[in-house]
C-alpha cells in the first residue's frame, strides 16, 4: 500500500508540474526533433526564419533530462537565452558550466561546444543565430565520459531540502494564526487539499482556515524527509496534530504529504494530504 501510494503522489505530482509548465510557456514547445545531431528527447520549435531584413534566426529548444546536443559551432556564432530549467554547456578544451534560467550564453563563431539537459532537469533556451556566415556545422557525439564527468552538486539539493523544510514549518505557523495573507502566497492557485473528509481547493482550504471551520491549532512535527524531483519536491511529516474541528479539539497522528511546485525561483504548495496513522 504504501509504494501504491506514493507512485500515485509521484504521477500526480508530475502531471502537476507539466500542466503548470504549460501555462507558463510563451512559444509554442514545436515538435519533437527527429534530426540525428542529439541524444535524448529535444522539441523544436521555429520562431524566426533569416530575410533579406533580418539574417539571424531564433528558434526555441526544450530538452528531456539527459537530452543534449552534438558537439557543434556556429559560423556566425549564437547566444542562447536560458527561460527555464537546468543545463549544461561545456566548449571544447574547457569544464563544463551549469546554466539556469535567466543565464546568457555566448557562442563565439567557429567554437565548438555542445549544450543539453541536466539528468534531472528539463532546459528550455532561445537561441538566435546569424546564418549569413553558414548554418550549424554538427560533429562527433557527446560520450557518456563527457556528460558524465559533472554532477549537479549534492549540496544544492540540501540547500533546496532545508528551504522546503523551513516552509512547510512556515505554513503550519500561518495556518495557527489563520493568516490568510500568506497563505494566498503560499499555496499554489491549483493547490489540491485531501482530508479524511473530502478534497477541495485552494479557495475553499482558505474560506475554511478563515472562518474556523478547521483550526490547525499546533502542529508537533515529529519527522520529515523531503525527495526532490526536478523542480518539484515532496515533504513527508509525520505529526500529531492538535485542531479545532466543528468546536470541539481533537488531536490525532497523522502522515501528511505535501508537494511544492518552483515557478519563477519561488516555491509554492500544490498538494496537501493527511493520511491518520494508527499508532501514535
Amino acid at each position: 500500500m504504501k509504494k501504491i501510494a506514493f507512485f500515485s503522489i509521484v504521477l500526480f505530482t508530475l502531471t502537476f508540474t507539466k500542466l503548470l509548465a504549460q501555462e507558463e510557456t510563451i512559444f509554442p514547445k514545436g515538435e519533437i526533433s527527429t534530426t540525428d545531431n542529439h541524444t535524448g528527447t529535444v522539441w523544436l520549435k521555429e520562431i524566426n526564419s533569416p530575410d533579406t531584413n533580418f539574417d539571424y534566426s531564433i528558434a526555441i529548444a526544450t530538452f528531456a533530462p539527459n537530452a543534449k546536443l552534438d558537439w557543434h559551432k556556429h559560423p556566425g556564432g549564437q547566444i542562447l537565452l536560458i527561460t527555464a530549467g537546468t543545463g549544461y554547456y561545456q566548449e571544447k578544451g574547457k569544464p563544463i558550466q551549469i546554466i539556469k534560467k535567466g543565464d546568457v550564453i555566448k557562442c563565439l563563431p567557429n567554437i565548438e561546444h555542445w549544450h543539453g539537459a541536466t539528468q534531472t532537469t528539463d532546459f528550455t533556451y532561445l537561441a538566435t543565430t546569424p546564418t549569413q556566415k553558414g548554418k550549424t556545422i554538427w560533429l562527433k557525439r557527446v560520450t557518456d565520459e563527457e556528460y558524465y564527468q559533472i554532477n549537479i552538486p549534492a549540496t544544492n539539493n540540501k540547500i533546496v531540502e532545508q528551504e522546503i523544510i523551513n516552509l512547510s514549518k512556515k505554513k503550519w505557523l500561518l495556518m495557527a494564526d489563520k493568516n490568510i495573507d500568506s497563505l494566498n502566497t503560499v499555496f499554489n492557485e491549483k493547490a489540491v487539499f485531501v482530508h479524511m473528509g473530502g478534497s477541495w481547493g485552494k479557495d475553499q482550504e482558505i474560506n475554511i482556515i478563515k472562518s474556523g471551520g478547521i483550526w490547525y491549532k499546533q502542529a508537533d512535527i515529529q519527522e520529515t524527509s523531503v525527495q526532490i524531483i526536478g523542480n518539484t519536491a515532496i515533504l513527508l511529516n509525520k505529526i500529531k496534530l492538535t485542531a479545532i474541528v466543528g468546536g470541539n479539539e481533537v488531536v490525532n497522528p497523522f502522515m501528511v504529504t505535501e508537494v511544492y511546485i518552483q515557478q519563477n525561483d519561488n516555491w509554492s504548495l500544490g498538494s496537501l494530504s493527511f493520511t491518520k496513522l494508527m499508532t501514535p
